[in-house]
């Protein structure tokens, strides 16, 4: 990935200037509020917009349905704009962002937060946090709510400029991967891998991107893994401890020190790890955590006090106990090999 996230391709045949996605998060996200693309679309006469460079499913292979509208599992795509999610809170009164769904928003005393089908929102009477909830993605939905961020019309179209195309960056890849790191941010990780693909071809696909790095950079994996989606949602992906050391190691050799454990939430200061593996009094697990019912996994670096960094991978499966408990145990195994080696 370069330094700076890729947000559209573009040529400009004529008076028009042909646009299509990178899979970049960023545009208009609720975090990062990136508004560079809008910016620059604004300065051009006309628009036309590629919806069909991705090619991948808007949820990955086996994640759950009835997830549709949790606010982890927003949909993939192309072009996401807002963070695919809308973004619901009070102050005296209810706001939404982005305000083109201020008329879809219905009142209810139940739980549930969105129509299957529709993007028609349901609010609980009681609000009283911000709540997130994935809206139905379409061609037509991105086109009205681009046309409305610049005030522009676009066109819709699949003809593509003769000309050679060029790259409109955004904000440092670095800062999406942190985010995504530390918060376990599931549609940040998808669209990661999706902006992967953008750097292999037009065509904007997952599982392209996936077997890519399968057969490069993972090529050497002993336990060769079953991989089908960037966030780990699905049940389906089959990695082993092994298999992250491994990768981890990679990481370790490619990447300064101090630039690779800043992606990292810190043992008992930040991100998924705040009030665990804390250190005494400085941070000594750098690592990420991954959980589902009855499984939880960390896998990362462990500074010793004699100054060595171990990488470790903890996967703990199917069990009953509390979360919590596997996590003392996990927590009492890290203390005994920073104190001993």
């Amino acid at each position: 990935m370069p330094e700076f996230s890729p947000l559209l391709k573009y040529a400009i045949a004529n008076d028009t200037t042909y646009i299509q996605g990178t899979g970049n998060p960023t545009t208009l996200h609720p975090y990062f509020k990136d508004s560079t693309a809008i910016h620059f679309l604004k300065k051009q006469k006309n628009i036309a917009l590629n919806v069909n460079n991705y090619i991948s499913g808007k949820f990955g292979s086996g994640w759950a349905w009835e997830d549709f509208d949790a606010s982890f599992s927003p949909e993939r795509g192309g072009l996401p704009l807002y963070g695919n999610v809308l973004s619901i809170y009070k102050k005296g009164y209810l706001s939404t962002y982005p305000t083109y769904f201020n008329d879809s928003i219905r009142v209810t005393p139940y739980n549930f937060k969105r129509d299957l089908i529709k993007n028609i929102f349901y609010v609980n009477t009681n609000l009283i946090d911000t709540v997130t909830i994935p809206f139905k993605t379409s061609n037509k939905l991105i086109k009205d709510l681009l046309e409305k961020a610049i005030n522009k019309k676009i066109i819709i179209t699949d003809k593509k400029a003769n000309t050679e195309k060029n790259t409109l960056y955004g904000v440092a890849t670095d800062s999406i991967a942190k985010r995504m790191m530390h918060l376990s941010d599931n549609f940040l990780a998808e669209q990661l891998l999706v902006m992967a693909s953008n750097t292999l071809s037009d065509t904007l696909s997952t599982n392209k991107a996936i077997k890519h790095i399968l057969k490069t950079d993972l090529a050497d994996i002993e336990q060769q893994p079953r991989w089908v989606d960037g966030s780990g949602l699905s049940r389906y992906n089959l990695f082993t401890p092994a298999s992250f050391v491994k990768v981890l190691h990679k990481m370790y050799k490619e990447v300064p020190k101090k630039r690779l454990l800043k992606l990292f939430p810190a043992g008992g200061k930040s991100g998924t790890l705040k009030n665990w593996y804390k250190g005494n009094p400085t941070p000594y697990v750098y690592a990420k955590s991954g959980s589902l019912g009855n499984n939880y996994s960390l896998s990362g670096y462990l500074i010793t006090k004699s100054g060595k960094t171990i990488i470790f991978s903890f996967m703990n499966n199917h069990f009953k106990a509390k979360t919590s408990d596997v996590k003392k145990q996990i927590q009492t195994v890290l203390e005994l090999i920073r104190d001993t080696y």
